[in-house]
């Protein structure tokens, strides 16, 4: 006899369970069916991201430290290497594949490398939230056990997002030049990779091709980290360390951490061969691995006063707790487990049966969630303790962009059907249920429309009061500092900063002295630059170069051509004052600060007055020049000067570890006593 069914879906041929009275079944969330939470991510996500490239493209700019890294995109094109200064293995920067990101795109299209960084930041920037956001959507999937918020009309509203995109910082740094949005892209895309996993099957057996592969994606997506920037290499190890630990077989586990270390291991002999460092020549500029908590206290006072930061911060975690709770109740609610109250004497629990559950566990959304979560807070941790830096919010924007991450977008569910399964004895309908998703949904959308108001009210607030000084704590609003200096609105090009003080100039002496050789110093007059020559004729092996010696990195050494030697006092470029000790109490960010004796003693340029600029100690230049003759010192210089040979990238492997932490004393006396070499006579004796 046929059923009366037939046009029922039944559970055994792979259809949904018949409705038995329960609530509604909630179509899948970016599966085959549309409905109001993918409806309403989508929409969030494009408005989201065309409001936030908007605001950046009103803020548009490169700053001073992005122009830095273009040097060495054009030493790249112009066959040198990866290096700021032809000639001297430096690598000044620290985003390796922020780096090589701009040379590729340069080289692809052949435009100005300010224009090709601009665009590139700004695309990264823009695409990271609505990706992050599409992350954050697939938490509120069904799969796996983990229910919806509740049966009923879901939305999916920013909120992280707005968090993020109303700081006027990130729209200043989204454009910088600087690698911010390469982080959050990175960042942004991992948090997809890994929400993804969280919700495959934890049965190895039950792999296919698909899951092996975007398994080994994830990893080397984790992988690239300690390339994206070095503390970066906290997220993606911990990253790298959920999922090793997750289910899978050794075999995979090998593939895996292959996969993961090959490329940042590659680099990491590559750089210790080439540069003699263990990390990039800025991290030692700014011992990174330094301790200002002071400071960075002061930094993140910075950040979260003058926009009231910690309002969003307090509803993204009520916002968090409530979607767990409220997730919870819906789950309970809405699915039929039998319960087992009865301990089964013939299923002992052991280490290993044990050891199993908590790997199964790693694999889930809420493992996935708390990583982000513990991940912002130790990189956030990192920065106070580092000091933070000397521009407004910047090195708190990628922990801030973390910690946003699972509650990028928030749901706002209506509760139809809460309690439809759950009724008391008497056959009488149990409502508290329904209530309590009530009240959860009042309480959500109030904490939405609160950051929205938030958002809207601190979106122009400016960050600093005076964008023309720096801070007493040493800390910049960065682009409006250059905006109100150089008198332009959209400083793009390294031309746009000839405006700035002494770099006219500069350009001007430079092509005045460039037959001569000698070292270009600033003057205190704006409009003037003191310069040494190099004796006549100029000492064995030194060439007739020009060397500008200043501290504005980026607009000096983007308006100079590569036939100019670019160093700085505080090291970025150059390894002697990179390797100099930290002043205690100075500027972040520009706390070492190397006197132009060692430039004019290194440099071999005429040491005697009246040539000498007056700043300038004649005893000083000789005492340098005896302190360059330290034995370990003429090594660290050979290390990055001397000709790259197959025995140079030996010698610099093994010393890559002890140059990383070799240091000098700033005072050329001092270094003298340091290296016990005599102190030579004075030049002028009274």
């Amino acid at each position: 006899m046929p059923s009366t069914d037939k046009g029922r879906p039944s559970a055994d041929k792979g259809g949904p369970p018949a409705d038995k009275g329960g609530p509604p079944a909630q179509p899948r969330l970016l599966g085959r069916t549309i409905n109001s939470a993918t409806i309403s991510l989508w929409i969030s996500a494009v408005v989201v991201g065309a409001i936030f490239g908007y605001g950046a493209w009103q803020r548009r700019w490169i700053a001073d430290d992005g122009l830095i890294v273009l040097r060495t995109v054009r030493n790249l094109l112009a066959g040198n290497g990866p290096v700021f200064n032809k000639g001297e293995r430096v690598e000044a920067n620290t985003s390796t594949l922020w780096t090589y990101l701009i040379w590729f795109w340069s080289w692809v299209t052949d435009a100005q490398t300010e224009y090709v960084v601009l665009w590139i930041a700004l695309v990264l920037s823009i695409a990271a939230v609505p990706l992050a956001m599409y992350g954050t959507g697939r938490l509120y999937r069904i799969g796996r056990g983990q229910g919806p918020i509740n049966p009923g009309w879901m939305l999916l509203l920013p909120l992280g997002a707005l968090v993020y995109i109303a700081l006027p910082p990130a729209r200043d740094f989204a454009t910088s030049g600087l690698e911010t949005s390469l982080c959050i892209f990175w960042a942004a895309l991992l948090w997809c990779q890994l929400i993804a996993w969280s919700q495959r099957s934890t049965d190895p057996a039950a792999w296919g091709r698909k899951q092996v592969v975007t398994t080994l994606l994830l990893g080397f997506t984790a992988g690239l980290s300690p390339l994206i920037r070095p503390e970066l290499t906290l997220v993606g190890g911990l990253a790298l360390l959920l999922v090793f630990c997750s289910p899978m077989s050794w075999k995979m586990r090998c593939a895996f951490a292959a996969v993961a270390a090959f490329v940042p291991v590659a680099y990491q002999i590559f750089r210790m061969g080439y540069y003699a460092l263990l990390v990039p020549n800025t991290a030692v500029a700014k011992d990174a691995s330094g301790s200002k908590f002071d400071q960075g206290l002061t930094y993140l006072g910075n950040m979260f006063s003058p926009y009231f930061l910690i309002l969003p911060l307090i509803i993204a975690v009520l916002a968090a707790g409530l979607t767990w709770y409220l997730r919870s109740r819906a789950v309970d609610s809405s699915t039929d487990r039998p319960v087992d109250l009865v301990k089964h004497d013939d299923a002992p629990t052991t280490w290993r049966t044990r050891g199993g559950s908590i790997s199964r566990r790693l694999q889930s959304p809420a493992a996935v969630v708390t990583l982000m979560f513990v991940c912002g807070f130790l990189e956030s941790f990192y920065w106070v303790r580092q000091g933070g830096d000397f521009m407004h919010a910047r090195v708190l924007l990628v922990p801030l962009f973390l910690l946003m991450l699972p509650v990028m977008v928030i749901p706002v569910a209506l509760p139809a059907g809460f309690g439809q399964r759950r009724r008391e004895a008497d056959g009488a309908r149990n409502v508290r249920p329904q209530v309590v998703g009530w009240a959860g949904t009042v309480v959500m959308a109030g904490l939405w429309i609160t950051t929205v108001v938030w958002a809207i009210s601190t979106s122009h607030v400016a960050g600093m009061k005076n964008g023309t000084e720096i801070g007493r704590g040493g800390i910049v609003d960065e682009r409006r500092y250059y905006i109100q200096n150089i008198g332009i609105e959209h400083p793009i090009t390294a031309e746009d900063y000839l405006n700035y003080p002494r770099i006219r100039a500069m350009v001007a002496s430079i092509n005045k002295h460039q037959n001569t050789g000698g070292v270009l110093l600033p003057s205190p007059n704006y409009d003037e630059w003191y310069f040494d020559p190099l004796p006549v004729p100029p000492p064995p092996g030194v060439d007739k170069q020009i060397t500008v010696f200043y501290l504005n990195l980026g607009m000096t050494s983007m308006n100079a051509s590569l036939d100019v030697r670019v160093i700085d006092q505080m090291g970025l470029a150059y390894p002697i004052a990179a390797h100099s000790d930290r002043l205690p109490d100075g500027r972040i960010g520009h706390d070492k600060d190397l006197d132009a004796e060692w430039v004019v003693a290194e440099s071999g340029a005429y040491a005697r007055y009246p040539v000498l600029p007056p700043f300038v100690s004649a005893d000083g230049v000789r005492q340098a020049q005896v302190a360059l003759t330290c034995k370990p010192t003429e090594d660290l210089i050979a290390s990055y000067s001397a000709p790259w040979t197959f025995a140079r990238f030996k010698h610099n492997l093994r010393q890559a570890a002890g140059f990383t932490s070799y240091r000098i004393n700033r005072v050329p006396e001092y270094e003298l006593e340091r290296c016990k070499l005599p102190i030579p006579a004075p030049v002028y004796p009274n």
